[in-house]
């Protein structure tokens, strides 16, 4: 052990700082060379954006309520299911299409609500989303 301080012969615990300074000598000459280099600019032509071609049109979406002895309800009106094919029918030929929420009772059975998303997927509406009441704190 030549060059070591500790003269008790036991494992050294000073950190030898000297390569890492070496080494971020090194990085600070490189980057000060190459930080130059990267400074070119390329020309690029943007395209330009006009409002006048993204007219974006706001749909109110359609509420379809479903009780928990499976009353169908469409946008609060009490409709049959033969009732809900038709109003779907005509719905799907609107464009944009809306999106269908669907709101349930807390009681209301799964398979009653999977019958009536099953039909409005069938009819080909493309947006279905489920309402909820927001969670209440301490539960």
């Amino acid at each position: 052990m030549a060059f070591s301080s500790n003269s008790g012969g036991g494992p050294m615990a000073d950190i030898n700082v000297t390569p890492l300074v070496d080494v971020m000598l090194v990085l600070l000459i490189i980057f000060m060379i190459t930080a130059p280099l990267m400074t070119h600019k390329v020309t690029v032509k943007l395209p330009h954006a006009t409002l006048e071609e993204k007219v974006i049109v706001k749909v109110p979406p359609v509420t379809l309520a479903i009780k928990s002895n499976g009353e169908l309800y469409w946008n609060d009106e009490r409709v049959t299911t033969a009732q809900l094919e038709q109003k779907l029918a005509v719905t799907v030929q609107r464009t944009p299409q809306p999106m269908v929420n669907v709101r349930a009772d807390a009681t209301t059975k799964y398979g009653i609500i999977n019958d009536a998303v099953q039909t409005v997927r069938k009819a080909g509406m493309r947006k279905v989303g489920f309402v909820s009441s927001p969670e209440r704190a301490g539960q």
